[in-house]
């Protein structure tokens, strides 16, 4: 199945660390966590909210907020690097853009501040289509665009859609995109409302994945964009193949039976034609919340060897929601290419197959798994180029 597999051959990242894919990896080889105490999300003076926000720092021509500034410079970045690393755009590029809340900025101005009544222009921008369009016109593309969405694991979603589309001749090449800006006072205190998300500590003392004394997950931001096509001198990883499926059980808890989630775990390695045996790494969901952490670790143990380690950038990117899978296959890719693994130091007792810290990759397979809210199951392999 590796003839099979897709190769990502260009990577572009915008997240709290900064505007590129290196300010990421070197944020996370600090081991330091991007999240810090943004006063402008407290919903009451003096609230301390701890939150990995992007800054500013795109550019106004791309668009009037940080989401489309944002999506174009990932998207822009990827595609540059896929050029350095010998791909050439086919006639049939096409654009995938994995959105959760878009432009909630824009939106909460437009409701809040002016009523419901803007310039036809200005209004345009508010529409998901109005970035891809943008992007499609700046490189002169005109493969299908589309938006795919679901919830947190939008980032895996859309690596197997994209998958889907060149295996199917729909395409030669798919920049994909997933862009979730979405922190506002709002957002941040329902999460909070919903137990699952901490503002009021540092990230590494509230976000512990498969560790004691974890709470939750400490809100994140991202854009990240990927060039996947299976003409590329140089790729950073291999995409042999993934699965989803639905709980159909609640809107926010997972089904304790776990028989779906199981299920397409073992989907994912039948669609990239691999064992459990072959895969070395689980880059986990890992949010750090007791039902999330607790299903990971026991398809873990059910599926998977005593080889097979663990761990979830969380504690450090923070939770980037819709973006949150695909800044977390990103680490993937660019792990393979590093040969290091950048995982979060372990700060308390965990899972005894938890990696704590910086890490040397050794030789297999990664299988990226992300729980979205409301049912959404799902899970990539990665391989290394080679």
């Amino acid at each position: 199945m590796v003839a099979r597999g897709v190769s990502i051959c260009g990577i572009g990242v915008v997240s709290a660390y900064g505007w590129s894919r290196r300010s990421l990896w070197d944020g996370l080889a600090s081991g330091k966590p991007a999240a810090t105490v943004v006063p402008e999300l407290g919903r009451n003076p003096g609230e301390t909210v701890w939150a990995a926000r992007v800054g500013d720092g795109g550019d106004p021509l791309d668009g009037p907020s940080r989401f489309a500034q944002a999506m174009r410079a990932a998207a822009r970045e990827a595609i540059e690097d896929a050029g350095t690393r010998g791909w050439r755009p086919g006639r049939r590029v096409g654009l995938l853009h994995a959105v959760v809340l878009g432009e909630v900025d824009l939106w909460r101005d437009f409701y809040v501040t002016r009523g419901g009544s803007l310039p036809v222009h200005d209004y345009l921008a508010l529409m998901p289509s109005t970035p891809m369009s943008m992007l499609m016109q700046e490189y002169g593309f005109h493969g299908p665009a589309m938006n795919v969405s679901a919830m947190c694991a939008s980032g895996n979603a859309g690596l197997i859609t994209a998958k889907a589309w060149l295996d199917a001749g729909i395409v030669d090449d798919v920049v994909f995109v997933a862009t979730d800006l979405s922190l506002t006072p709002e957002n941040v205190a329902h999460f909070v409302r919903l137990g699952v998300a901490i503002v009021d500590a540092e990230p590494l003392d509230a976000c512990r994945p498969f560790q004691l004394g974890s709470r939750g997950f400490v809100m994140g931001e991202a854009s990240v964009a990927f060039v996947l096509s299976r003409h590329a001198s140089r790729p950073y990883a291999v995409t042999l193949g993934g699965a989803m499926s639905h709980d159909a059980y609640h809107v926010t808890s997972i089904d304790p039976q776990l028989d779906q989630i199981t299920a397409c775990f073992t989907d994912a390695l039948d669609n990239a034609g691999v064992s459990a045996a072959d895969v070395r790494y689980l880059n986990a969901h890992g949010p750090g919340t007791a039902q999330c952490d607790a299903a990971e670790a026991a398809v873990l143990e059910q599926l998977f060897g005593p080889e097979t380690e663990v761990y979830s950038v969380k504690p450090l990117t923070g939770h980037c929601q819709g973006a949150a899978s695909a800044i977390e296959a990103a680490v993937t890719a660019m792990a393979y290419d590093t040969g290091v693994i950048p995982a979060p130091p372990v700060v308390a007792p965990g899972h005894p197959a938890l990696l704590d810290g910086v890490t040397p990759l050794a030789d297999g397979l990664t299988i990226k798994s992300s729980l979205g809210m409301g049912g959404h199951n799902s899970a990539i392999v990665l391989a290394p180029p080679s």
